[in-house]
């Protein structure tokens, strides 16, 4: 693979975004199990990772889009502390395989300790950019994502990517976020430093088409949610965001609502 330049807007975003998750690969949190519920994520499979695995951000719960099988390869794109791909690497068994990939120091560090605690001898985490995979042709049965591809610049490269990786008749089980209206600039900066996962989505049908434009058929949401109503409006950061950008009451409401959560599968 060719390095090509980045623009350098996007590698500024991209800094920006490792920042931010290494900050909570350092901190967890301790609403991670909640959390995690809601995104869709049962009981068996919370106590099944280990609980460091569980950082409670994300917007689904990408392995519950379409079944994984015995003997499968596995990616899971922005793999974070891991929960996804060892959920993945509990489907696909030990003759299956799973690799992370994450652009995150501190995350892929976190993941391997966590793959050395629970004994997934089957999975294996490498850095990199999801733009650009670690990975060769036609390798993987499988693609999972969870709410990072909306994070990129340059979805189309990762879908591109994706799509490249996949053998034939390969398929892509995402989660991630999509605008239903445009917001203002300065309101979605404002929602992604509380939410964390919006600050790059796309308008609905504009990522769709993304997926598309990349090679794959089949595209379909197979589940989706508001995603904004998984951030409780008492929530001091959203208070901030209020009394700082002046909103009502009113306009939080609707701009939480143009939030949506879907599960996306997609076939090559």
């Amino acid at each position: 693979m060719s390095a090509k330049r980045r623009p350098e807007d996007a590698d500024a975003l991209r800094d920006a975004v490792r920042e931010g998750y290494t900050r909570v690969a350092e901190a967890g949190t301790r609403e991670a199990a909640n959390t995690s519920r809601q995104l869709g994520y049962a009981e068996d499979q919370l106590e099944s990772v280990p609980e460091e695995a569980n950082l409670g951000i994300g917007c689904g719960n990408p392995t519950a889009i379409d079944s994984l099988r015995p003997g499968e390869v596995v990616v899971d794109l922005g793999s974070g502390a891991g929960m996804d791909a060892f959920l993945a690497a509990r489907a696909v068994g030990p003759e299956g395989r799973v690799i992370g990939v994450d652009m995150t120091d501190a995350m892929v560090e976190k993941a391997r300790e966590n793959a050395r605690r629970g004994g997934f001898e089957n999975v294996e985490f490498r850095k990199g950019f999801i733009e650009e995979l670690p990975l060769e042709d036609e390798s993987v049965d499988a693609i999972v994502s969870n709410c990072v591809i909306n994070l990129s610049p340059e979805k189309e490269r990762v879908y591109a990517e994706a799509y490249r990786v996949l053998v034939p008749g390969g398929r892509a089980m995402i989660s991630d976020v999509v605008l239903e209206r445009p917001l203002p600039r300065e309101v979605l900066d404002s929602i992604d430093a509380w939410v964390g996962c919006v600050g790059g989505a796309s308008l609905r049908e504009e990522y769709l088409e993304t997926i598309r434009k990349a090679g794959f058929r089949e595209v379909r949401v197979t589940r989706e949610s508001c995603f904004g109503e998984l951030i409780p409006a008492d929530d001091p950061r959203v208070r901030e965001v209020i009394q700082r950008l002046g909103l009502s009451e009113e306009d939080v409401g609707a701009y939480r609502r143009a939030i949506t959560s879907l599960h996306v599968y997609a076939l090559k």
